[in-house]
């Protein structure tokens, strides 16, 4: 989308040259949105409530060992032989990919940390203690269109132009018992589109995660954590030529609380719930695995904030002026093992079943993104 000045000044000669137009979309160059802040702790921030049309196709109480003596889906879950380059192995489930590599987290959290800093992104969250690096929203300007006009004019006024979306990602190092580092890269993506047919006026609103973009930035990771070029589109090559499956996901009732039913043990789905949090945006505080449970925050809202007021333009298509009614609150995501599957259940901040309607709420974001 490009900015009004340049519209005004260039649109007959933008006309005449539109044919030659070319979005690369298979290249990236990502530039932050707002210039990169000094080191402080990061603010609050208030998050985004995911869009979703799950629908709830279970209504009386039941457990997921029921489901399992045959009232769910037939299980049907990849278990894809690990790939491996050093140190360093890709794992994959469904469309979801992570790496498995044989260091302490300790050894991999400031290489995480250039590796975005040398894609153009600034951090916006920094947890050492949690493995969490979180980058601010930026926009890929290799989807820029690559005419003569902006070959021109885009070396002296860049800032001129600007495309319709922005993307912000979370990568999540987490220790194994065996010393051994899993890492994850999840994406959120944004998109601005016009809301009457008059396109005098625009909105931001959610676009589903991309898991390919966050395969490549794996890809990209797992040469900078070093494998070579190739060895990394080796690994993800095989990796992707063994396919991907459904997930038996089920939303569920258990006493008057909704929860989710899930066709896994507990280390998978606990694996798969802490992906889904991480693409959707919730605020995880703390973890504790050992009792199954992720603290977290969360808003019901349809449109995300920014952790300050007056951060410019981006900000302010960001932000939203209602802010007693869109503040975040603490629950915590427990994830229960039965057997050969698992229940995952919406808790109050006193660790009491939560029965509010933002339960169902969260109940259904996980689980779009967890089939």
């Amino acid at each position: 989308m490009q900015h009004p000045l340049a519209r005004a000044g260039v649109i007959g000669l933008a006309v005449a040259l539109s044919a030659c137009s070319v979005i690369q979309e298979d290249k990236i160059d990502y530039k932050s949105a707002k210039k990169a802040s000094t080191l402080e702790v990061p603010p609050d921030l208030t998050q985004l409530s995911k869009d979703t049309r799950y629908t709830t196709t279970q209504d009386k109480s039941v457990s997921a060992l029921a489901l399992q003596a045959g009232q769910n889906q037939v299980l049907a879950v990849e278990r894809a032989a690990p790939l491996q380059v050093g140190d360093v192995q890709i794992l994959r489930e469904g469309d979801k990919r992570w790496l498995l590599v044989d260091r302490p987290v300790d050894q991999l959290w400031e290489p995480a940390r250039e590796f975005w800093l040398d894609h153009g992104f600034n951090l916006e969250q920094e947890k050492p203690d949690l493995g969490i690096l979180e980058t601010d929203w930026a926009e890929n300007r290799a989807k820029l269109p690559q005419d003569v006009l902006r070959k021109t004019l885009g070396k002296v006024f860049d800032s001129l132009y600007s495309t319709s979306e922005r993307d912000k990602f979370r990568t999540r190092l987490e220790r194994r018992p065996d010393g051994k580092t899993e890492i994850f890269i999840s994406h959120r993506g944004m998109e601005e589109v016009y809301t009457s047919s008059q396109k005098d006026s625009t909105i931001w609103q959610p676009r589903p995660a991309d898991p390919e973009l966050e395969t490549e930035f794996l890809r990209r990771l797992m040469i900078k954590l070093g494998t070579s070029e190739e060895q990394s589109k080796a690994l993800v090559a095989s990796a992707t030529a063994q396919g991907s499956a459904s997930r038996a996901v089920q939303i569920i009732t258990v006493g008057d609380a909704p929860a989710l039913a899930v066709q896994e043990p507990f280390d998978r789905a606990w694996r798969i719930v802490g992906v889904a949090l991480d693409r959707t945006g919730f605020t995880v505080e703390d973890r504790d695995r050992s009792k199954g449970l992720y603290y977290v925050r969360y808003v019901a809202a349809n449109q995300p904030q920014t952790s300050k007021e007056k951060q410019g333009w981006f900000s302010r298509k960001f932000g939203s002026k209602k802010k007693a009614e869109n503040q975040p609150h603490q629950y915590q995501i427990a994830v229960r093992s039965e057997g050969q599957t698992s229940q995952v259940v919406v808790l109050n901040a006193q660790g009491q079943p939560e029965t509010a309607q933002v339960a169902q709420s969260i109940v259904r974001v996980l689980a779009d993104d967890m089939k």
